[in-house]
């Protein structure tokens, strides 16, 4: 149960020595997904303790290097530890294009089976659901292709409340699921009890997303609202509006902005210029706007419970 977020890495453009492409690890109602995979990915996967066996969605934003350009590494390392589990990869069309053909020509053998889903859609849509959780794409905003992720606990079954269930006599276990269920129980005398009396209601579904590379898009406020967390790209501080509208991609108050209008709880800023030596800047700007703003670091992990 709950969110647990672990920042791999959070820069953007080339990888330098104390600065990390693009990806983020993330534990949702028991449920492991990798989410972009920069240069580097896997080392900060063994440096933070993610275990590679876990890994069997992965989410890719958009083909820029620094968001995949870690993906065919981390795929043929998966081959060297004789993975046999199926691997499933989301992202642009051109992904299978692209991570096979790289696979092909360097002889990397990955036994296991990999399974694409390729996105052209531009409007959010579902693209994955089992009993646990589902994933919704956030439409960006970028200068390729480019999609975020809505990840969303599903809503838990209701609780039976033991202490008032006592109450009745008559209440047995057979009757059980149908108070799951939702049902009121009538009892020999006629009198029926409520399942609101019979039940504990569920705690409120949690819900993480992720938006990458994207210019300011108000549009996405629907699809992320009241989201517990929301990971932002600010590449730029407000004094560099205008280069961020040229390379279509967002300052930190606009981050903040998107982040008010839809509610959110927490707000994470990332993908950080290399221009830029104080990142606490970065947070002083976006409180003004957001005051739950925290900054991600490679190795920080945010959670909720």
């Amino acid at each position: 149960m709950g969110i647990a977020v672990t920042i791999l890495g959070c820069h953007s453009a080339t990888p330098r020595i104390n600065a990390f492409p693009t990806s983020q690890y993330l534990a949702i109602n028991n449920r492991h997904f990798l989410i972009d995979c920069g240069e580097g990915t896997q080392r900060q996967m063994r440096k933070y303790k993610v275990g590679f066996s876990k890994i069997d969605h992965i989410f890719i934003s958009h083909l820029h290097g620094d968001h995949f350009y870690g993906l065919v590494g981390l795929l043929a390392t998966f081959g060297i530890l004789n993975r046999e589990k199926e691997l499933h990869i989301y992202g642009p069309k051109g992904i299978k294009e692209v991570t096979l053909l790289q696979l092909k020509i360097s002889q990397s053998h990955a036994k296991y089976k990999m399974t694409f889903h390729e996105l052209s859609s531009n409007k959010s849509e579902l693209i994955f659901e089992d009993d646990k959780v589902t994933v919704r794409t956030i439409p960006l905003d970028h200068r390729v292709y480019t999609n975020g992720y809505l990840f969303t606990e599903k809503e838990n079954a209701k609780k039976l409340h033991m202490d008032n269930i006592r109450n009745y006599k008559e209440i047995d276990k057979a009757d059980y699921l149908n108070i799951k269920a939702g049902k009121d129980i009538v009892l020999s005398t006629g009198e029926m009890v409520s399942n609101s009396e019979l039940t504990i209601p569920p705690t409120k579904p949690l819900s993480f997303a992720f938006c990458s590379d994207t210019s300011y898009k108000p549009e996405i406020v629907p699809i992320i609202k009241n989201a517990d967390i929301l990971y932002h790209e600010a590449t730029f501080l407000a004094d560099r509006e205008d280069l961020a509208k040229k390379t279509k991609h967002s300052t930190t108050k606009q981050a903040a902005t998107i982040a008010k209008h839809a509610n959110v709880n927490q707000l994470i800023l990332g993908h950080y210029s290399g221009r830029y030596k104080d990142l606490n800047l970065f947070k002083k700007e976006a409180q003004e706007i957001f005051k739950n703003t925290e900054l991600a670091e490679p190795g920080k992990t945010f959670t909720i419970l």
